[in-house]
């Protein structure tokens, strides 16, 4: 369902404008990404209406936890690719020259979108500050195939990231961003600028913008099937009872 695409903005001069691929998204309408958010259980109904539909996009917290307890959203993605630098580490710490760019989707960013990186397992692709100016830009969290550093700063912000896990090891001198809002790869799921996020503890859905509507509306359908089913448990409905209804 697009809506009216996001305005360009100035760049912050953090990556060369050539690497962002996209400045003006399509957008959802509003009232969908409020009909997602309101899903009792948010990425089972989604992962569910996934599967129904023959389409691929879940992963497991298992994966990718989240940082933050009982944190959930639902928005768009903004997308960062980074990759590693290829001179090591002391060269580049001689350079003084960090090549991080994520602050560039973050300018790029509308308020209630999700930052989702590929990046590098084991080094920070979103530190502390990084943190503050996405969190600053009402960016909803932040989705990363690789590590984050500082999470005692987006825990006191209730800033919540879902990664491979924290460390202490900065990527000022490891990554390079070469992609801004282009297509990635989460977890071996292909993500791209604009697609539907949606996170909660039990792990990440991401839903290409082409599917955003079907999905939802077959997750409600499948939201209300559990809800009448949980009601009939709390009555007492016998098992026999309950294994002959059909709820969905």
């Amino acid at each position: 369902m697009p809506h009216q695409a996001s305005r360009p903005r100035p760049l912050t001069g953090r990556v060369p404008a050539s690497a962002i691929r996209c400045t003006t998204l399509p957008r959802l309408d509003p009232a969908l990404l409020d009909r997602a958010r309101a899903l009792p259980d948010l990425t089972a109904n989604i992962s569910d209406a996934m599967d129904e539909l023959g389409l691929r996009g879940v992963v497991p917290a298992s994966c990718m936890a989240c940082q933050l307890p009982g944190a959930r959203i639902a928005g768009q993605a903004v997308t960062v690719r980074n990759t590693e630098r290829t001179e090591g580490v002391a060269a580049s710490v001689a350079s003084g020259r960090g090549l991080m760019g994520e602050h560039e989707a973050y300018n790029q960013a509308d308020p209630g979108d999700v930052v989702v990186i590929e990046g590098l397992d084991g080094v920070s692709n979103l530190g502390g500050q990084s943190a503050m100016v996405a969190s600053r830009s009402e960016c909803a969290g932040a989705i990363i195939d690789g590590g984050f550093r500082d999470p005692e700063v987006s825990r006191q912000l209730g800033f919540p990231i879902w990664s491979r896990g924290p460390t202490p090891i900065t990527g000022k001198w490891r990554l390079q961003t070469v992609e801004i809002n282009g297509s990635v790869r989460i977890a071996g799921v292909a993500v791209h600028a604009g697609d539907l996020v949606a996170a909660d503890e039990a792990g990440i859905d991401f839903i290409p913008h082409a599917h955003a509507l079907a999905v939802i509306t077959v997750a409600e359908r499948i939201a209300s099937g559990d809800t009448r089913q949980q009601a009939d448990i709390r009555n007492g409905i016998s098992p026999a009872e309950l294994a002959s209804t059909k709820y969905k």
